[in-house]
Parts: structure tokens; C-alpha cells; sequence
């Protein structure tokens, strides 16, 4: 007699069932129904089967338009779950130690005379006094003359110097040098820097330091290779898809460019997260006086580095958790670092003590805002600078104590408030409502604000009340 084969019935990946409902429609049984419940990982409904009561007649399987979605369950198979490897085997055997921190140390410099240098150039200097080996970066006005140094001096210190093929190449570099524990950075400006977005987001959701040092210009576009401050709102609140964050430091001289390039690479791997500098067009090339710092650094390996070798063997970097409760609690645990990170925030202030009239800016428009203040004071009119130092976190506990005896806050910037926006938004934090009138002295396209703008702005403001609620600005451009 003929041999009768058994049809097999529908077998459903749950992962892979779009909701479609097409199976529903053709079942002659109705076996199938949609779930009481989404499914975590698809964010959709999907089909369940009754089996006892399905005759196995394949019309599900060939209405489905996922190919692997509903398909043939061998006839002797019985249920099963899905599971995570892992979970089922434990952690892979091996004879590789725990891998230990390879501590930084640091290493005397003789006393030399003070340097001359450019504000791209001092960056460069404090990267390679950081201990800085890896350099990533394609060139881009008027950022290139530190990418110069640095190609000049990397074969010297058996470093590496690579250009890039794009800045998206730039950043993904940085990302395989960070994953081995390497300190590295690169030179940018405002047009690459957007091109950079993606990857510093991969950078912080896979905890890896670098240092990115943007020069910014004038935009949108294309724009121009003048100086302005258009990317604060994007390194304070835009630095690629997700929840991002990382250090934003504002310099306003080449000693600081040099400083503040140093201690990037200490706070970068301290916290495991890229660490931003903010220059603008003009500090990038501006030359003034540098003085090195008594010792550099020479690296260690940090533990978690995926380094290649038998200590590090166990070690891993992604980003990637397909898994809702564990992509959650990895955001909570960097929402807990930034946190720890507001430790970080600074600000330098110039005669505020007294000041009724206090003006805020930071990089090159800071020295011009620090000149008005001087002339005013002359002038009988008690104004100080408050220069934030980082814009991310913002210093607003340094700033609070200022609004005390101040009837006025004047903003100085060459972009369309994007400074103002972050000491607004740093003060509705602190929960604070009210605060004197906030006026401002903007400048774009490549164009900086005047010391003699910013006095006649401060001169021609109305007497106004100690403080008010708060108020739109009023700007002169």
C-alpha cells in the first residue's frame, strides 16, 4: 500500500511575524489569532496558532510573505523555546586572567621658556603631552594646522598619523584606537563635524573616550571659513541619535586650547566618553603665549580595553542591545554618569563681585566682552564677565551667586543665542523663574561681536527693575 505522509503543521517565529493578519484571513479553521500582547523585540502583535485544532493544509504558510516567518513543523517536533546561548552555557571557558588596569605615568618635563604658538598648534602640543599617539582626521579650514603637527611629529614619537578618507572614516577610526585603549583625537570643523554625529553616538553607547576638537566657522552649509559658535547647541544637545552627552569645553586663548586639550584625555578616560573642544575660527589661529605644563603623560592600558592579548581576551565593545530592559538600564547607567560628570563644569569670572550688569560669552568673543568690561568699569558702570568654560554641563552654580546684585545679563555671541539658550536652559534646571532681562550682542557669519557694540549695548540699556519674570531677549545684530 502507499505510504501516507503526515502534513506538517505552522511553526511561528514570533521575531519574524510582521502582524500582517493574512494567515488569519485564510484559515478555514480558525487556528489563528492575534496575540493579547506586543511582542518586546518587534514592537508589533503578533499571530498565535491553535494547533489541536489545525488540520495542517498549508494555506498559512503560503499566504505568509515572510519567508521565514510560518513555516513546516516537522511531525515528531516537540514545543521549544528560543534562548540566549548564554544563559544556557554560562560564560565561555577560558584560562585568560581578569584583566587589571595598566596604570598612566607621568613623566618630568624640563623647565623650558614659554612657546608662541597658534591655538590649532597648542591643541596639537597638549594632545601629545596627554599622551596622545593616534591621530585621525581629514583637513578642513581652519582647523588643518593642527592635523600639520601632528603629521610632522607622530613618526618622531612612534605615533600614528592617518588621513582619513572622510570624516565618517575619521570618527570610526577613533572608535577601533578607543576599543584598544588608545588615547586618540582629531582636528575637525563645523562642516565635519556633523559628519562625525553617528559614530561619537556609537562612541558613547559603547563607553570609548576621544578627543574631538572642533574649530567652528560659519554655516549652514557650506558657509565659510570665518569664525562663529553655531555648533554649541550641537555639541551640548545634538551629538548624534540617542541619548547622548559628553564634556564641552569653551577655551578663549591658546594656553587654555593646550589645558584644556590636556585634561580632555584625563576626563575622557575617567568617564569612558568622548570629550568635545569648542574653538572658534579665530582662537584656531590666533598665536599667543604658552607655557608647558612640569610633566606629560605616558599611557597605560585601561582594563576594559580590548587590547589583543591574553589579559584582554575576555574583554568586548558594541553598542548594540537588542534587548529593551537591557538598552534601558545601559541608558540609565550613562544618565548616572553624566550626572557624575557636572563635577566637571567651569567658569572664570572678572570683576563680577559687585557687578550689576553681568556679561556672559565665552572663546574670542570672551576677550572682547573682557575688554568692554574694563572700559566700562572706567566708566563707572559696574559690569563683570561670567566666561563658562564648559558649555556641557553648563557652570550654573558658579552663575547663581552673581544674580544676587545684578539688574541685567547681556549676552555676547557670534551665533543666533544658542549660548543664551544653554545658560536659559541651565537655569530653568536649577529651577529658578526668575532673573533679570537677558540682552544680547550677536554677530553670524563669520563676523564677532566689538568691544565697542558691547559698551554701547550695556550704555543704552533701560534702568530696569533688580529682577523680573522671565522675558524674551533683546538683541542687537
Amino acid at each position: 500500500m502507499p505510504q501516507v505522509t503526515e502534513r506538517p503543521k505552522p511553526f511561528l517565529f514570533p521575531e519574524f511575524c510582521k502582524g500582517c493578519g493574512r494567515c488569519i484571513s485564510v484559515c478555514q479553521k480558525h487556528s489563528i489569532h492575534f496575540a493579547d500582547h506586543i511582542n518586546a523585540r518587534t514592537g508589533v502583535v503578533p499571530i498565535e496558532i491553535d494547533l489541536d485544532t489545525c488540520n495542517a493544509c498549508g494555506l498559512c504558510m503560503d499566504a505568509c510573505p515572510e519567508p521565514y516567518g510560518l513555516i513546516g513543523r516537522p511531525v515528531d517536533a516537540t514545543d521549544w523555546e528560543l534562548e540566549d546561548p548564554s544563559h544556557l552555557f554560562g560564560h565561555r571557558p577560558t584560562t585568560a586572567p581578569v584583566p587589571v588596569d595598566i596604570p598612566d605615568q607621568r613623566v618630568a618635563l624640563p623647565a623650558c621658556e614659554p612657546l608662541v604658538v597658534k591655538g590649532n598648534y597648542a591643541a596639537a602640543i597638549g594632545a601629545l603631552l596627554a599622551g596622545c599617539r593616534h591621530f585621525f582626521g581629514y583637513p578642513i579650514t581652519p582647523s588643518t594646522e593642527g592635523a600639520e603637527l601632528m603629521a610632522s611629529l607622530m613618526p618622531k614619537l612612534q605615533g600614528v598619523f592617518l588621513q582619513a578618507v572622510s570624516e565618517v572614516a575619521t570618527v570610526n577610526h577613533m572608535y577601533g584606537a578607543a576599543s584598544a585603549g588608545q588615547r586618540s583625537m582629531t582636528f575637525t570643523s563645523s562642516p565635519g563635524f556633523s559628519l562625525m554625529l553617528e559614530g561619537i553616538s556609537y562612541m558613547i553607547g559603547a563607553e570609548l573616550p576621544g578627543v574631538f576638537v572642533n574649530i567652528m566657522r560659519g554655516g549652514p552649509g557650506l558657509g565659510n571659513i570665518a569664525p562663529e559658535q553655531t555648533d554649541i547647541k550641537l555639541a551640548c544637545r545634538g551629538l548624534g541619535h540617542g541619548n547622548t552627552h559628553a564634556l564641552v569645553f569653551a577655551p578663549s586663548t591658546p594656553q587654555e586650547m593646550l589645558d584644556m586639550t590636556m585634561r580632555a584625555f584625563d576626563l575622557s578616560f575617567r568617564y569612558r566618553n568622548p570629550v568635545v573642544i569648542l574653538g572658534d575660527g579665530y582662537l584656531g589661529q590666533m598665536t599667543g603665549r604658552v607655557m608647558l605644563p612640569r610633566d606629560m603623560v605616558k599611557p597605560g592600558i585601561p582594563a576594559w580595553a580590548v587590547w589583543g592579548d591574553a589579559m584582554h581576551r575576555r574583554n568586548l565593545t558594541s553598542s548594540i542591545m537588542l534587548a529593551e530592559t537591557d538598552l534601558e538600564q545601559h541608558n540609565e547607567h550613562l544618565n548616572r554618569k553624566y550626572e557624575a560628570m557636572k563635577v566637571e563644569a567651569m567658569a572664570d569670572t572678572f570683576v563680577c563681585d559687585d557687578a550689576e550688569i553681568i556679561v556672559v560669552a565665552c572663546n574670542t568673543p570672551a576677550r572682547m566682552a573682557k575688554g568692554a568690561v574694563q572700559e566700562l568699569r572706567h566708566m563707572g558702570v559696574k559690569a563683570g564677565l561670567f566666561r563658562p568654560q564648559t558649555l556641557w554641563p553648563f557652570p550654573v552654580d558658579a552663575f547663581l551667586p552673581l544674580l544676587a546684585h545684578a539688574r541685567r545679563i547681556v549676552m555676547v555671541e557670534a551665533s543666533p543665542g544658542q549660548l543664551e539658550d544653554e545658560l536659559r536652559l541651565a537655569l530653568s534646571r536649577a529651577d529658578v523663574r526668575t532673573y533679570p532681562p537677558i540682552s544680547s550682542v550677536q554677530h553670524f557669519g563669520g563676523i564677532l561681536p566689538q568691544q565697542h557694540e558691547i559698551v554701547t549695548r550695556i550704555m543704552d540699556l533701560p534702568a530696569g527693575s533688580h529682577a523680573q519674570a522671565v522675558s524674551g531677549s533683546e538683541v542687537l545684530a
